[in-house]
């Protein structure tokens, strides 16, 4: 059985910045609609990942933007993420952190919430 309330209501939508509030390889923490999370921008493309390293609670935000690898560091113990599916690069972190999906249109950024 189909549940068509979820075809007729647009998901919900949390503004994070204007487009060009961000440079390329810059990350920027935002706390939005009770999630804690790092937006990234690399080129012209926009990644929304948990600003929670799942090795340690440290912010991801603070890290280093790896562009050609599309990932990011976490600055406290060196761990990477895949900023397209959260999964850990290296260790010590074992596991992934959240992904979340983003609009863009011609100015803004916006998370869905999920």
């Amino acid at each position: 059985m189909s549940d068509s309330t979820s075809d007729t209501h647009p998901p919900r939508r949390a503004r994070l910045c204007g487009r060009t509030d961000l440079a390329p390889g810059e990350a920027r923490r935002f706390d939005v609609a009770g999630l804690r999370v790092a937006l990234v921008r690399i080129g012209d493309d926009f990644y929304a990942i948990g600003d929670r390293c799942s090795h340690e609670d440290y912010s991801l935000a603070d890290g280093e933007v790896w562009p050609g690898e599309c990932e990011i560091e976490c600055s406290k113990h060196g761990s990477t993420f895949d900023l397209r599916t959260g999964e850990p690069c290296s260790l010590p972190a074992t596991r992934p952190v959240p992904v979340y999906g983003l609009v863009l249109d011609e100015a803004d950024v916006s998370l869905v919430v999920p």
